[in-house]
């Protein structure tokens, strides 16, 4: 069974930045994607930004383009969302998952969840 943890959570003021970490607990046989959720109060659970795990590509919301950037560390099995010029919009439960199998759209479909970490952006 693997475990996401998720770290890097916090409060921050508009304009900031705060880099967010997941990490599996082991190297899954199948591993295509890991993506990050978030889920402010009151609204669904929305994708935010997506990465490849072999090639590296990713996809983003329009939301967040231009301002957040997904990365990975394959050795760590360790996912990355460094957020720049944090909106008060911005303010939500960040979840990564992980995604075993090329199914669906890349924003569907995953296995594992992490707990989440709550991001806040006062304005």
């Amino acid at each position: 069974q693997v475990q996401l943890v998720e770290s890097g959570g916090g409060l921050v003021q508009a304009g900031g930045s705060l880099r967010l970490s997941c990490a599996a607990s082991e190297r899954t046989f199948s591993m295509y994607a890991m993506g990050w959720f978030r889920q402010a109060p009151g609204k669904e659970r929305e994708p935010v930004a997506a990465i490849r795990w072999s090639s590296g590509r990713t996809s983003y919301a329009d939301s967040v383009k231009g301002r957040f950037v997904i990365s990975r560390d394959n050795d760590k099995n360790t996912v990355y969302l460094e957020m720049n010029s944090l909106k008060p919009e911005d303010t939500a439960v960040y979840y990564c998952a992980l995604k075993q199998n090329n199914i669906a759209t890349i924003w569907t479909a995953y296995d594992y969840w992490g707990q989440g970490t709550q991001v806040t952006v006062s304005s």
